[in-house]
Formats: C-alpha cells, sequence, structure tokens
C-alpha cells in the first residue's frame, strides 16, 4: 500500500507539473508580442514629423514625450483623430503626458513640430502604451485542451496560476516602461548638463580674457602717467 500510495503521489507531482508547464506555454503564447512602443528621433530646424498608431474603440491610449536634447528643448505636439479632429494640441512644451480614449477606430496621427525653430533641431524621445485592446487577458479560452486536475500540486489551481503569470506581465511590461522613461529623463539631464558646462566654460574664458585686457591697459595707463620725456637743462 506504501509503494502503491508513493507511486500515485509521483504521479500526481508529475501531473502538476505537466499543467504549470502548459499554463506557462498558453500564457507566452497569449501574451504575444507587446503593442506598447517607444521611439527616439532627431527632429530637424523648420519641420515636423508625424507617426500613426493604429487604435481601437473603448480602448486606451497613453502617451508621453520629452525633449531630450536641442536648444530650448521644446516642441509643439499634436495628436490628430482618423477623421482630422485635434484631440490634444500643446505649444512649446518640453515634456507632456497624455491619455486619450479612442471613440472610434483607425490610425491616430501623433505630430512633433520644429517649425518655430530655424536653426536647432530637437531630439524627442516619445513613448506609446495601447491598453484594453484585444479583450481581456486570461480568459478560459487560453489554455484549449488543458483542463484542470481533481487534485494539484501544493494545492495550487489553473486560476492561480493564470492571475499569477498575468500579474508578473504586467509587472515586468511596467518596470519596463518605466525604465525607458528613466533612461529617457537621464539622457535629458546630461544632455542639460552638457550645454550648461559649454555655456560656463565660454563665459569664464571669456571674463579670463577681459580680465587680462584690463589688466593690460592698466599698467599702460600707469606707465604713460610717469613717463616723462621733456628734458631738463641743468
Amino acid at each position: 500500500m506504501e509503494a502503491l500510495r508513493g507511486r500515485m503521489s509521483c504521479r500526481g507531482g508529475l501531473l502538476g507539473l505537466t499543467v504549470a508547464f502548459l499554463c506557462c506555454v498558453g500564457s507566452v503564447q497569449c501574451f504575444g508580442q507587446s503593442q506598447d512602443s517607444e521611439f527616439t528621433f532627431l527632429l530637424p530646424a523648420g519641420r515636423s514629423e508625424c507617426f500613426y498608431q493604429t487604435a481601437i474603440k473603448n480602448g486606451t491610449m497613453e502617451v508621453e514625450y520629452q525633449v531630450i536634447a536641442g536648444a530650448g528643448m521644446d516642441v509643439d505636439f499634436t495628436i490628430i483623430s482618423p477623421q482630422g479632429a485635434r484631440l490634444i494640441i500643446e505649444t512649446r512644451r518640453s515634456d507632456g503626458v497624455h491619455v486619450v480614449e479612442p471613440m472610434e477606430e483607425g490610425d491616430y496621427e501623433i505630430c512633433f513640430d520644429n517649425g518655430f525653430s530655424r536653426f536647432s533641431e530637437k531630439m524627442v524621445f516619445f513613448e506609446i502604451i495601447i491598453e484594453g485592446q484585444g479583450g481581456d487577458v486570461g480568459g478560459d479560452d487560453e489554455f484549449p485542451g488543458v483542463e484542470e486536475p481533481d487534485g494539484s500540486l501544493l494545492e495550487y489551481k489553473l486560476d492561480d496560476i493564470r492571475e499569477t503569470m498575468e500579474s508578473l506581465h504586467k509587472r515586468l511590461e511596467r518596470s519596463r516602461q518605466m525604465q525607458t522613461v528613466l533612461r529617457a529623463f537621464e539622457a535629458r539631464d546630461r544632455n542639460l548638463l552638457e550645454d550648461n558646462l559649454w555655456r560656463v566654460s565660454f563665459w569664464s574664458c571669456a571674463s579670463v580674457l577681459v580680465m587680462l585686457c584690463v589688466a593690460l591697459t592698466q599698467v599702460y595707463t600707469v606707465r604713460k602717467l610717469f613717463d616723462d620725456k621733456r628734458r631738463v637743462c641743468t
């Protein structure tokens, strides 16, 4: 009896591991490739660049942008609906976060304009986060052919495994997005510091040159005051 119980316990453990493995494979296939995207590009002076993002009705589209390099660090930002309506309009901003709830399906236009600057190009980073598209994740149809056994290893159920993997996936995606935004902040701060360093160095050298010129002028003027070339007859 003890040997029979041991074999049944081993079979139950293998069955639980098999179910967990199939859940992992099914979750990876279900998650697929994320629709979120980020992009860094160089916006020439006096020009505008537009990007298109497909969205469906009743979804959520979050757009975050930052100007990380360039004089003034500002651009004009616009989001245009598929019908041509301007949903978001911002003028000469260095960063911004906007959440759009698409009321119609189609390609939304995201534009950055540097037309007001005739000489300085800008480096712009932006990120698009899409949520609520393609239905809820974690339904019963995600794992076809996998049935929940009567007894599972360590009292884990199939629903618990699904919830754990979904929560882990969402947290990893959010961590990746936050790291991308923090890298953009770091690049922006570094470019700003380098630009300020160049300005401080330039004006410091200019101040030193002015001080030297003033010192030489003072010395020359004082020497001229005591330089008497008139002859004295004795």
